[in-house]
């Protein structure tokens, strides 16, 4: 009877060292590849999201910011596990200057092929070393005509009494202070302190009158009512106008400004390889062409043009005629000026 109890523990033992090792392994097995996206809020639909999980088999992780100064300070202060940023034009510079990307491996992206040359070899990334033009646009002025009459032409329209407390405006530093520099007549990437310091006195008397600084959702306080015209990016302000045909959009005398957000792979990812399918996933033309179905920005994929709704590509807030750019100004990298912008923004925001 003795020897038959042994027996069976030995069984029971033997079954449970089974059961352990087969759970291990399914474990093991079943745990999917991730990728760490990091972007911008609305800038990516959930459907793209899905469909490069399910096509891959991994796991997508998506986080956001309202700034490339948010973004970049998490990657300067050695955020690590990230694959994936967006930063805009002139913060790839800083990225690159910094040792924060990762060069591209172009034979990995043969996709690469489908965009528009113009907007290749442009000055933050000579060669696209390090970068994938992902969504392009201006900085301009939304308003709606219903509540604004007169003809909307300047930067200047929003010190005017009667819209106080009736304006949003993009929660993002360089913008902001480069909107007031223009308005001054100059360059939106002075590094004058003397001009920055006239910037800060203009934005000191039109503070008192915003009644929101928001990056994440600034048309929705257009479509709300609560604003009447802002400052915003155009792709929020097709999406307004889209929504309620009464809010338009157009770039100031003063040239407003040319964006373009750009596809990274930072130091520190922990699955380059995946960033890479992800980012040639990204430039399939239909994949680019839901991208701007979804968020109507200007779109760098030539050959997803033909599959985009002609309503978009003849929106003018999405794609400005060739004119209304010819003073639009890039922003740029204003080296150990950045110290004196981020005094500006936030004894600015601080004084309201």
């Amino acid at each position: 009877m003795e020897k038959k109890n042994n027996r069976y523990s030995l069984l029971l033992v033997g079954l449970a060292v089974l059961l352990v090792v087969g759970l291990v392994f399914t474990v093991g097995r079943s745990k999917k590849p991730t990728l760490n996206v990091y972007n911008w809020s609305e800038y990516l639909p959930a459907e793209i999201i899905t469909a490069f999980e399910k096509e891959f088999g991994v796991k997508v992780n998506y986080d956001t910011y309202s700034s490339n100064e948010e973004m970049l300070a998490k990657l300067s202060t050695g955020a690590t596990g990230y694959d994936i940023v967006v930063p805009s034009d002139y913060a790839v510079s800083i990225m690159i200057h910094q040792d924060l990307a990762l060069p591209l491996d172009k034979e990995a992206l043969p996709n690469l092929a489908n965009i528009d040359p113009r907007f290749l070899d442009l000055y933050f990334d000579p060669g696209n070393v390090y970068s994938v033009p992902y969504l392009w646009g201006t900085l301009g002025i939304a308003y709606n005509k219903t509540k604004v009459e007169e003809p909307v032409t300047s930067w200047e329209i929003l010190w005017d009494p009667k819209y106080k407390g009736r304006i949003v405006v993009v929660d993002d530093m360089r913008e902001i202070i480069g909107m007031a520099l223009q308005t001054l007549g100059k360059s939106r990437n002075s590094t004058d302190p003397a001009e920055l310091m006239a910037a800060k006195a203009k934005l000191a008397t039109l503070v008192p009158a915003i009644k929101a600084f928001d990056s994440d959702n600034p048309k929705g306080h257009l479509l709300s009512g609560e604003a009447w015209l802002g400052v915003l990016w155009s792709g929020d302000a097709a999406l307004a106008g889209m929504e309620n045909p009464d809010i338009t959009y157009v770039l100031p005398e003063e040239g407003g400004g040319l964006w373009m957000e750009n596809l990274v792979i930072p130091k520190g990812s922990r699955n380059p390889e995946l960033a890479h399918e992800f980012i040639n996933f990204i430039l399939r033309p239909e994949v680019s062409a839901k991208l701007a179905e979804a968020f109507p920005h200007g779109n760098p994929n030539q050959a997803a043009h033909a599959l985009i709704d002609p309503e978009i590509l003849n929106n003018p807030a999405s794609y400005p005629p060739a004119e209304a750019l010819e003073k639009a100004e890039w922003l740029i990298d204003v080296g150990e000026a950045t110290v004196l912008y981020d005094q500006i923004w936030t004894e600015i925001k601080g004084g309201r």
